[in-house]
């Protein structure tokens, strides 16, 4: 396989040399580098890359070059490689331009002249932009392969769960393709039973359980140890920041997860106005950094499903979907919400099958061309419609309030409107879906009345509800089912009776003992990351002063 490719573009020869010459030295062995001496032969290089399907990973470009200018440069560049991470060369006096780029060319970094030295200002952001390539790049391979129907629940549950949890894969639709006919037919498969996941090894699993695929691409699916100092259910912002805390603070740290790193919030195409991300970042790549920041510190991972949970004096056990148990002093609840569902005849039916709730991002590439209909109006749908966007040939957006301004974040109304492809319907409903084997039609009612819409993809956000009912009624929670903590379980006037300690619960504590609840699980939280990422952060602080008095 050919070696990802880093583009140096100055028409300056001098600056030129010394930009390759630095990304030679650290980037080398790892990376071919090229040069271009202006905007117009870089455009020319990365065409005939292109065409040669070579990949390219960076693209390092001057600002103040005759005829084409490093952002315009960086702009076309992004259209004929849309993955490339893009950083512009400045002087000071171009830095406000470089900023308006940030947003205007969407590029990833910009960085003053000069550099020097470049282990400090050159070498640290460059490779954590192509660590953030590397984690999407998928080269050809001849590795895993999943055979299935992209109208399929069992096939849009598999990819979504390799996609989040950054499995590198081929897709193969049985419908169209001669290629995956073969492969059935070569190892005598059943065409009826799908999806199928073949490994590089020759060997198969055919519409397998998501545990037992998470074991065979190298996932654990088993607690190392049976006790632990802390164990985090749920590996959103939240709980991967308990980890990160946790572990950091040398508490024995085990998180269950049944999905992949980033809960709700993984699935988000692009969050733009989180701390430290002045480009924007996908909910998946934070949350696969936070995966590896945790698991540096020590926390342990595992991919299984809490089911249950109960108290015995001082420990808390954890039950587990393959029955197997697990015990500790804390406990920290973080499961996060999922989507509420579409209350509509069909949508049961159709779901995976064109209904899909959350951003979905697995089924953006296959949605080119099409309509796509997104339900909603808080950020998460904003930011879904701009990725589908992309891809689409037109996004509807379905609101039923008056607009977007009491819902949405004003940057990403900005960014809305600006994209021409994108168009939102203010009061408006879902009230019929309709298909045979996939969504093909959208029943609607608007101010003007009803009407019935062409559509292949459907995607929900309304509202969350939280993830909840295998919890013991020992842990109290409010009508819609989100955990009541620290002064919230007053709300009747008194603790409940099982309540032993002659302290208050602590802030972030449910109403037993030594089990505590983060992020938008709890009752009265602020559905946003840094939020969540501040209370699992907090509630370590919290561990450790019940621990104090165990």
């Amino acid at each position: 396989m050919a070696r990802p490719i880093l583009l140096a573009v100055d028409d300056d020869v001098s600056v030129l040399e010394a930009v390759v010459q630095d990304l030679r030295r650290q980037y080398g062995n790892t990376y071919r580098v090229m040069r271009a001496a202006g905007g117009q032969a870089a455009l020319d290089t990365l065409a005939q890359l292109k065409t040669r399907e070579e990949p390219v990973a960076l693209i390092v470009s001057d600002q103040r070059m005759p005829g084409i200018t490093g952002v315009e440069l960086l702009e076309q560049a992004r259209a004929i490689y849309p993955e490339a991470r893009r950083v512009l060369l400045t002087a000071y006096a171009d830095t406000e331009a470089a900023i308006r780029a940030i947003n205007t060319a969407r590029i990833h970094y910009y960085l003053n002249k000069p550099w020097d030295p470049p282990e400090e200002k050159l070498y640290p952001v460059l490779t954590d932009l192509l660590e953030d390539w590397h984690a999407g790049y998928r080269p050809p391979y001849e590795g895993l392969r999943v055979l299935g129907h992209r109208w399929s629940l069992s096939d849009f549950r598999v990819r979504n769960f390799l996609s989040r949890n950054h499995v590198p894969y081929r897709w193969l639709d049985v419908e169209g393709s001669a290629e995956a006919a073969k492969m059935l037919e070569d190892r005598q498969l059943d065409a009826g039973r799908l999806p199928v996941v073949i490994f590089g090894d020759g060997s198969v699993l055919v519409d397998p359980e998501l545990e037992a695929l998470a074991s065979r691409v190298g996932l654990s699916v088993q607690a190392a140890q049976e006790f632990y100092d802390l164990i985090v259910v749920g590996a959103g912002p939240a709980g991967l920041a308990a980890a990160v805390y946790g572990a950091s603070e040398g508490l024995r740290t085990l998180v269950i997860e049944p999905l992949a790193p980033g809960g709700q919030a993984g699935s988000s195409s692009r969050i733009e106005n989180y701390l430290g991300f002045p480009s924007g970042v996908t909910g998946a790549e934070l949350g696969r950094r936070a995966l590896a920041q945790a698991s540096r510190f020590g926390a342990e991972f595992v991919t299984q499903r809490a089911t249950g949970m109960r108290t015995e004096g001082q420990y808390r056990f954890v039950q587990l979907a393959d029955g197997s148990e697990v015990s500790s002093h804390c406990v920290l609840l973080a499961p996060g919400v999922q989507y509420r569902k579409l209350e509509v005849p069909g949508a049961d039916r159709l779901t995976g099958c064109g209904i899909y709730y959350g951003a979905a991002l697995v089924e953006a590439r296959a949605c080119q061309d099409e309509d796509v209909y997104v339900v909603g109006g808080a950020n998460s749908a904003g930011q879904a419609a701009l990725h589908f966007a992309k891809y689409a040939r037109q996004v509807t957006m379905l609101v039923r309030g008056e607009g977007l301004s009491a819902t949405m974040s004003k940057y990403l109304i900005d960014e809305i409107a600006r994209t021409s492809n994108i168009v939102v319907e203010a009061q408006t409903q879902v009230v019929g879906v309709s298909g045979n084997s996939r969504l093909e039609a959208v029943t609607l009612r608007g101010p003007a009345g009803s009407r019935e819409s062409a559509a292949t993809s459907l995607f929900v956000f309304i509202g969350a509800a939280p993830v909840t009912a295998w919890l013991p009624e020992s842990i109290l929670r409010d009508e819609q089912g989100f955990v009541l903590a620290g002064p919230d379980l007053r709300a009747e006037g008194k603790l409940p009776a099982w309540w032993r300690e002659v302290r208050e619960p602590f802030l972030l504590e449910s109403s037993v003992p030594g089990v505590f609840v983060a992020g938008d699980v709890r009752h009265g939280s602020v559905k946003r990351v840094a939020s969540a990422v501040g209370e699992g952060s907090i509630a370590v602080q919290f561990v450790h002063q019940y621990l104090a008095g165990v």
